[in-house]
């Protein structure tokens, strides 16, 4: 999260010029993806699932919701990066019991991405990730503020 360094809280739902999205946006969506690429896609809903990341949270930043300028739309700051680390943490924890390469070569039902198994959905996790780095990145610097390296 070093992308997040010195950014104001009053920048987190900035919509900066040129920009279609924003951080705050982009950090739940990517707690939300991982909880679905690394846990729901993996092992299904768990009834402890809720207490992670709520229904309402994951409505606000599923894939293909727009981004609303408005901080009062969303959760606090604070909510949204203990939902990302809290996910984050979960997911290591889950990963680390599969002791099989047999339990990522099930397959998955469609929609998928990069392959049509649990592995694949793990992987493209990260790809993820990634492409979502790069947006909050380009965010930042629209912001005013310096690269990160």
């Amino acid at each position: 999260l070093e992308t997040l360094s010195g950014i104001e809280p009053e920048d987190w739902f900035r919509q900066a010029e040129g920009s279609v999205s924003h951080l705050a946006w982009q950090i739940g969506h990517l707690a939300m993806a991982e909880y679905g690429l690394t846990m729901l896609r993996i092992r299904g809903k768990e009834p402890a699932d809720e207490s992670l990341i709520s229904k309402n949270f994951l409505r606000k930043f599923k894939k293909g919701s727009t981004p609303v300028f408005d901080a009062a739309e969303y959760p606090a700051i604070e909510e949204i990066l203990a939902v990302f680390h809290a996910v984050h943490e979960q997911a290591l924890a889950e990963l680390g019991t599969y002791t099989s390469d047999d339990q990522f070569a099930e397959t998955l039902p469609a929609p998928y991405a990069v392959y049509p198994n649990k592995l694949g959905s793990i992987l493209f996790c990260s790809c993820h990730e990634m492409l979502h780095a790069g947006q909050i990145g380009m965010i930042r610097r629209l912001l005013g503020k310096p690269p990160v390296r």
